[in-house]
């Protein structure tokens, strides 16, 4: 005579059967693609234990990024074998979608530090990034954000933080410069998005500033920026007020060719 199921072993088979729903990859998927890929619920899934991280970390990080910014995406991605990103897929999205704040650095320091928030809407342009980049690595693809403005205490300006990504920095003359050129990293800063060690562009003497802070909106000398070993970018700015003529003469609309990523609230 076969043993009845006790409320335990039942309990255990319920469990399994939801578990074995939760863990697979295609379900997830459509579950996220309902939500549009809100980076918020994609966090707090991965959290919730070492299975579902692993996961997100193999297929769902990668498939938020890739629904988000497909076009920016899809050139960071070319010529590279099994679509495999330096860094790994999580610090790009959280690139997307987080402004990493300000705190003080050796040629930068604002009045108060910013901590770093998620950001409702993000533009990335490969035109913008042209103007971040020294005539000696002109031929580098980088993909830069719009600055996220804050109120700077005590200033007339706002304080403007931005962020970045190089297609293929390690075979990107912005790096082979930075290697011939024995630019030391910076001691106490690391990469807000990977954790990694991180150049200043400033002492590498590779911030073209007259075009940078044109692009940015910024005074020349009121800008700094950071690249890591995995070529993710951020920096912070002080931002001029821009009077109505300037900003009637914004060239960007028709040029951009990065994408324009929204948290969906």
């Amino acid at each position: 005579m076969s043993e009845i199921p006790t409320q335990r072993q039942k309990v255990n088979q319920a469990t399994d059967s939801f578990e074995s729903g939760i863990f697979n990859e295609r379900i997830l998927v459509l579950v996220f693609e309902s939500l549009k890929w809100d980076i918020r619920d994609l966090c707090q899934t991965a959290s919730v234990n070492h299975k579902l991280r692993a996961v997100a970390k193999r297929l769902l990080w990668r498939e938020l990024c890739v629904y988000r910014a497909p076009r920016m995406i899809a050139s960071l991605l070319d010529g590279l074998p099994n679509s495999r990103i330096s860094g790994g897929w999580q610090p790009i999205a959280k690139l997307l979608f987080f402004c990493c704040g300000c705190e003080s650095s050796r040629h930068f320091r604002p009045s108060q530090p910013l901590p770093g928030h998620f950001v409702k809407e993000s533009r990335f342009s490969k035109t913008s990034g042209r103007s971040f980049l020294a005539k000696k690595c002109r031929g580098d693809v980088l993909y830069l954000s719009d600055p996220c403005e804050h109120p700077a205490a005590g200033r007339e300006y706002d304080l403007g933080v931005y962020r970045g990504i190089f297609r293929g920095f390690k075979k990107s003359r912005t790096l082979e410069y930075l290697i011939n050129r024995r630019v030391e990293f910076e001691e106490k800063i690391r990469c807000p998005y990977c954790g990694t060690r991180v150049w200043s562009m400033t002492a590498a003497r590779l911030v073209p500033k007259r075009s940078a802070a044109r692009r940015l909106g910024s005074q020349n000398h009121g800008l700094e920026y950071f690249v890591c070993l995995n070529g993710h970018l951020h920096g912070t700015c002080l931002l001029v007020p821009l009077s109505s003529d300037e900003e009637d003469d914004d060239d960007e609309s028709n040029d951009d060719l990065g994408d324009r990523n929204s948290d969906g609230q």
